[in-house]
């Protein structure tokens, strides 16, 4: 399975693991000049942008160590420009929802305040 496959496939499970969890998925692949936030989700009044790091394979590394001080920068600057455009005055947060395989069935682990 390509890798883009995988991420989409991720993606998908993370969201509706979110909804599951009783957040509202806002937004999937926000785009802005810094880059690309996963997932825009509310829980209560706080909004959360997530990152989904997804994994076929983890005996080397779990897909939450893909998420390096780069791309939370990124993340962060992302985050600005949303807040800025939409709801200045919103509490927010950052989440890394990680989504692994394993003997064929998908393990989604959801790590709130990941930095």
């Amino acid at each position: 399975m390509d890798n883009r496959r995988t991420a989409r496939q991720g993606e998908d499970l993370a969201a509706q693991f979110l909804d599951r969890q009783g957040c509202a998925v806002l937004q999937r692949n926000w785009r802005c000049p810094y880059g690309e936030v996963d997932i825009i989700a509310q829980e209560g009044d706080t909004l959360l942008f997530v990152e989904v790091k997804a994994r076929r394979r983890v005996e080397h590394a779990l897909p939450r160590e893909a998420v390096d001080l780069r791309k939370q920068e990124r993340l962060r600057q992302c985050a600005e420009m949303y807040l800025n455009l939409f709801c200045p005055d919103a509490p927010c947060r950052f989440d890394v929802v990680e989504v692994w395989w394993l003997r064929g069935k998908a393990h989604v682990r959801w790590l709130k305040e990941a930095f």
